[in-house]
């Protein structure tokens, strides 16, 4: 089947679409609403879309909420290098910078979670609070795939197989990318999700050139650094502590990212953190249940935490 182009990604919506540049890369970006930013970042193998829900009710409670392509997916960049935690982060600090900001609430799901905490320790400056979905802090996961055998490292095998050269591209795109399909419906804690149309337009997104080997990219870097000197270097600087207010939001139903891997991320906060196991939903709590979701960020957002 051919590839499709990145119009795909164009949804149309209570939001406008626009073409950022930072960090050296042209970054797509969905965007509503005026007030604080608030910077979406969403997971594999979605797109920014994951976030339409909270882009509308974010708006609607006063703030400004942008959800970006991160490097590599959907209508944005996608260089052979750079998917790595220190470009990454560097990413996410440039798109605020280049949205007219000097500080913004970051949230991150998944991969987005991942770059969320490394720019709260590589970028303080940019980071006014944090919100965490579905992702421990990177030394919780890196201790974890090293340690937790039958647990975390069993149940990132997709990891794993995504080391090999090649074949994991053809995988992600094959018979109309139907093993998106597959990883929605096996992370997702519910029967009802993902509807037709998620699922459609993340195997859509996942046909655009690029975007397979992109988004793989990211998982071949953290495997393969963790003994060079680039991911050891990564993992010193994440002993820095956060500094900024902390969410962490969890489905405990989660069978990517194991509840018991992201439980301990608070040692590496020393801010006001907040810990929410949500119950009945998997590793996508913001798509699966998002009211339930949108009332614990609102709630957290709109407290004073000093």
């Amino acid at each position: 089947m051919a590839a499709l182009d990145e119009s795909v990604v164009l949804v149309d919506g209570p939001w406008t679409h626009r073409t950022l540049s930072a960090n050296g890369q042209r970054f797509h970006v969905a965007e509503t609403g005026s007030g604080p930013l608030v910077l979406l970042l969403h997971g594999f193998p979605e797109f920014w879309w994951s976030w339409r829900h909270q882009l509308v009710v974010l708006a609607e409670a006063g703030f400004r909420a942008v959800a970006p392509d991160l490097r590599g997916y959907g209508a944005s960049d996608k260089p052979p290098r750079g998917y790595d935690g220190f470009t990454l982060s560097s990413d996410v600090a440039g798109m605020v910078r280049a949205l007219g900001e000097e500080r913004a609430v970051i949230v991150g799901h998944d991969w987005g979670g991942f770059l969320a905490w490394c720019t709260a320790a590589l970028h303080p400056s940019v980071v006014s609070r944090l919100v965490v979905v579905a992702m421990p802090h990177p030394l919780r996961l890196r201790a974890a795939l090293l340690t937790d055998v039958w647990g975390q490292l069993a149940a990132s095998r997709h990891v794993l197989a995504f080391q090999r050269p090649w074949i994991p591209e053809r995988q992600l795109v094959r018979d109309d990318a139907a093993y998106v399909g597959r990883l929605l419906h096996g992370w997702s804690g519910t029967a009802s999700w993902p509807d037709a149309e998620t699922e459609r337009r993340c195997r859509d997104a996942m046909r655009i050139p690029g975007v397979a080997h992109s988004a793989l990219e990211y998982y071949r870097w953290l495997v393969r650094s963790l003994p060079r000197p680039d991911g050891l270097r990564l993992a010193a600087r994440m002993k820095t502590p956060v500094r900024a207010a902390t969410l962490q939001l969890h489905g405990a139903l989660d069978r990517c990212l194991l509840p018991r891997s992201a439980m301990g991320s608070d040692r590496h906060v020393a801010a006001a953190y907040t810990w929410r196991l949500l119950e009945g939903v998997g590793h996508f709590p913001h798509e699966e249940d998002p009211a339930t979701f949108e009332t614990e960020l609102l709630r957290w957002l709109h407290d004073d935490h000093g």
